[in-house]
């Protein structure tokens, strides 16, 4: 059984904005260590060059993570009761094709508008690693670069955006599949206007990203996505950072304007918050295996 998270940005001190492909295996221990079997590394929008360069440093990663036999905490090949490193899959772009009024705790100067030229730029050389890539379907340019982003066999996610309902259903037909972190960083719902976080609860098609640690979404919230969404479309995430530790699990990853940078639990840990406060519904391994896994699938 293999638990997929697909959304994390670091660990226990450690970031994918990174020079060091070690600091990238120390995320793949952390996140092993709390039962996680396979991570996709997700990189922060910033300028084509750094992108580039922190791709390049996660394929190190994961080329030095094939080579390199199992180690146990002590350090010991022989132990084997210490659960793996998770596997590193490859990476999740959230960004640069986003929309700065719905930059959350991204930085909007480094965002980009949507270019067949500019992908092409910024992936050649990585398409096999790239797995998942976050758009904001309403930005002038992103249907035609969702389907060039779909056709080439990357997952696209719509995220970070203020789409209407109906621009939201135009990035689905063009190719999209997912929405990131649902209700976080989008248009939320309103009566005359559903957006983009109603669109991703009442189209059957479109997976949904869930953090579910205590600070992203309300315990209502979570119940109206559990009781409304299709079981086979939810996706639980960490979206973990670097400063995400044990000791965030009371207080949250926030900024010192108390803007939410990260999800504060892993995806295990998540599961196991909802199992235990009864919020989850249906079989968690739906969650975090079957639902990821399909979802990956072909990508």
């Amino acid at each position: 059984m293999s638990v997929i998270d697909v959304h994390t940005h670091g660990i226990g001190g450690y970031d994918t904005r990174t020079t060091d492909a070690e600091h990238l295996l120390r995320i793949a221990e952390l996140h092993g260590a709390a039962g996680v079997s396979e991570i996709v590394l997700t990189l922060y929008p910033a300028p084509i060059r750094v992108m580039r360069a922190s791709m390049a440093v996660v394929r190190e990663a994961m080329a030095r993570q094939k080579g390199r036999p199992a180690l146990s905490r002590t350090g010991s090949v022989s132990d084997t009761s210490a659960p793996p490193p998770a596997r590193i899959r490859g990476v999740h772009l959230e960004g640069p094709f986003l929309n700065p009024v719905k930059c959350g705790a991204l930085n909007a100067m480094t965002f980009l508008e949507p270019s067949g030229e500019r992908l092409h730029e910024l992936i050649e050389g990585f398409e096999d690693m790239v797995k998942i890539i976050t758009v904001a379907p309403e930005m002038e340019g992103a249907a035609r670069l969702i389907r060039e982003m779909a056709d080439a066999g990357i997952v696209v996610s719509m995220g970070h955006s203020a789409a209407t309902y109906a621009e939201a259903e135009a990035g689905f037909h063009a190719g999209a599949r997912g929405i990131t972190h649902l209700f976080n960083a989008m248009s939320g719902f309103h009566h005359r206007e559903p957006g983009l976080a109603g669109f991703g609860l009442l189209h059957p098609g479109v997976y949904v990203e869930v953090i579910a640690d205590p600070y992203h979404l309300h315990p209502k919230t979570l119940e109206l996505i559990f009781r409304t969404k299709g079981h086979d479309r939810i996706l639980l995430v960490s979206d973990t950072v670097r400063e995400t530790t044990s000791l965030t699990r009371k207080q949250g990853v926030t900024d010192r304007h108390g803007t939410l940078l990260g999800g504060c639990l892993t995806l295990t840990e998540s599961a196991r918050r909802l199992q235990e406060e009864g919020l989850l519904t249906g079989e968690v391994r739906r969650y975090i295996v079957e639902n990821p896994g399909r979802y990956l699938q072909n990508a």
